[in-house]
């Protein structure tokens, strides 16, 4: 099977120059992206025909079926019962994940309104969650039919151990991030 063009971009490109900047010597030490997770949460006095309609958006926009998750406890206060259904999540590895983050550096983020970048700030391990308020900037949603905005979280899990390594695997990828003094800037 034919790999992802992001993914022989990866080999090609991303992994001498990885290896050039941050000086390793075995291959075995480069970072790479294990996967990305594609989360939404709702509230729990939603419909069961708008959760079908969710998971479907979210299917399409991820390339891979999503599935529904459940309420762990119950909390009285927000009206949620141990097992009402609460979000909707999808895991992608593989070329579904190269493919996916393709689509999301190269149309999605560009497609953004007076978009200027995305905050460069890593877990602390080496990892990146991504919010999106609107899911309407992925061309795969059906804007037209959707009654509502769905915002989501997407979380790219990678092998680096520093931010500082994570950072510069995504930055090489195409991440655009936002230079620093445009945050002193806008905050």
């Amino acid at each position: 099977m034919e790999k992802a063009h992001l993914q022989q971009f990866y080999n090609e490109t991303v992994v001498p120059a990885l290896k050039e900047n941050l000086g390793y010597t075995n291959i075995h030490q480069v970072p790479c992206i294990e996967k990305i997770v594609i989360n939404t949460g709702f509230g729990a006095e939603v419909e069961k025909g708008q959760i079908q309609e969710i998971t479907k958006e979210i299917s399409n926009i991820a390339g891979q079926k999503a599935v529904v998750t459940k309420a762990r406890t119950s909390i009285s206060n927000f009206k949620l019962r141990e097992g009402m259904p609460v979000g909707v999540m999808v895991t992608l590895r593989g070329r579904q994940m190269w493919e996916f983050l393709y689509r999301m550096i190269s149309v999605a983020l560009p497609g953004i309104r007076d978009f200027r970048g995305v905050k460069d700030r890593l877990d602390g391990n080496g990892n990146y969650t991504l919010g999106v308020t609107d899911h309407s900037i992925f061309p795969e949603a059906h804007g037209d039919h959707n009654k509502y905005t769905l915002g989501m979280d997407i979380c790219i899990t990678t092998t680096a151990k520093t931010d500082e390594e994570g950072k510069e695997l995504l930055r090489l990828l195409g991440i655009p991030f936002r230079k620093r003094s445009q945050e002193a800037a806008n905050a």
